[in-house]
């Protein structure tokens, strides 16, 4: 399920995205070599050499053993729960939006380092002048570098433009650098420079428009293929549509975040293509887990042909739980890591990725097996009142 994500991002991303992907898939099948063949040869000598193979500790070994969660009478309380917060996101779509990078508008975008620090109210206002217009302007790492994004002179396609925007840009932040630094200094881009323009980006409109087309094709087409997938796989369209609500839901409390919390929060919460990268990634890593929750399911009502549904779920869940949890708790641990020390151009798509993890894990649990339950108990009324 992941490498179909990992297909999608590689065939509708650009650039970074692009290689993302590939990393994504080419870990994956290294993963799969190592966790069947490496961990096989492993085990084997350690049982050849006669070594105590224990698989847990005197505090994890018996966790989630016995559990007896009815998973299913708390569904209606998920669904309030998650409709509340998605409803709230809505709301915030229309009052607040998103915050889209000049990926997705069109424009030029500059990072800048001082000599000292800064304030970006102060920047804002000395280009605005000789940008006609107030720039985007947020500090970017430290508080001596800002992010200034414009779309000064964006429409203009002379070869003229992009010098014309820098000297707009040098003679605004002219007054906040060394008086020894030259417009050609300033505007040179080079690895361990000491101040000036660090890096500059530029997007035309067009090519923007046609970025939001392909992000939106990406998200759909790995809903889609999703979809199909565990509806083959399952034998059951209930399922595909158990898991694909799943990840709508969660699709949907990842942008409500980004909405909500953008300029609130100490780092860029931009909409970018790295954002449509982690939402596709989180939409394979939370199918990961509902396929572990429908396969136990599958099996069970192979076992148990008399049981009903609903005991056969709970019993699903209960006995893959603990497998769910460790999964999403050492990921967490490593997305921590990265948010923390990764520095500033990652903490936006790491922040996106722990709220995926949190709340896939949840909708695994709480909307994707709940729905295609709904969904199987209603059809199947249906059909015995319409045989009656």
């Amino acid at each position: 399920t992941t490498i179909l994500t990992g297909v999608v991002l590689f065939l509708f991303g650009s650039g970074p995205v692009q290689g993302f992907a590939v990393t994504l898939i080419i870990g994956l099948l290294l993963s799969l070599f190592t966790s069947i063949f490496i961990a096989r040869l492993v085990f084997e000598w350690m049982l050849d050499k006669d070594f105590n193979i224990t698989l847990g500790n005197k505090f994890t070994i018996n966790a989630f053993q016995n559990l007896n969660i009815d998973f299913m009478k708390l569904r209606k309380i998920s669904y309030i729960l998650s409709g509340s917060i998605i409803a709230i996101g809505i709301i915030s779509l229309f009052i607040r939006g998103l915050d889209p990078s000049v990926e997705f508008t069109g424009g030029r975008t500059y990072i800048v380092r001082f000599e000292k620090p800064v304030i970006t109210e102060d920047i804002r206002a000395s280009l605005t002048s000789p940008m006609q217009s107030a720039p985007e302007v947020k500090t970017f790492g430290a508080e001596n570098q800002v992010k200034i994004t414009t779309k000064y002179l964006i429409e203009d396609k002379s070869q003229q433009a992009d010098s014309l925007v820098e000297i707009a840009l040098y003679s605004g932040l002219k007054k906040y650098l060394p008086d020894s630094i030259s417009f050609e200094t300033f505007s040179q881009q080079q690895e361990n420079k000491q101040y000036g323009v660090m890096s500059a980006q530029k997007v035309d409109p067009t090519m923007s428009k046609d970025l939001v087309y392909q992000a939106f094709l990406a998200v759909l087409f790995g809903l889609i293929i999703i979809f199909i997938y565990i509806a083959i796989r399952f034998k059951n369209w209930k399922f595909g549509l158990g898991g694909v609500a799943a990840l709508f839901h969660d699709t949907m409390i990842v942008i409500t975040a980004f909405s909500l919390f953008y300029k609130i929060l100490p780092f860029s919460l931009e909409v970018d293509q790295q954002f449509i990268a982690a939402l596709l990634t989180i939409i394979g890593y939370s199918i990961m887990d509902t396929v572990i929750i429908f396969d136990r399911l599958r099996e069970y009502r192979q076992l148990y042909p008399k049981r009903d549904l609903a005991t056969i779920i709970n019993q699903a869940i209960n006995s893959t739980i603990g497998r769910t949890i460790n999964t999403s708790g050492i990921t967490i641990v490593v997305l921590i890591i990265i948010f923390i020390f990764g520095g500033e151009i990652l903490r936006g798509f790491i922040f996106a990725l722990l709220i995926g993890v949190v709340v896939g894990t949840y909708s695994s649990v709480f909307i994707a097996t709940p729905i295609a339950y709904d969904f199987i108990r209603i059809l199947s009324r249906k059909k015995e009142l319409s045989s009656k």
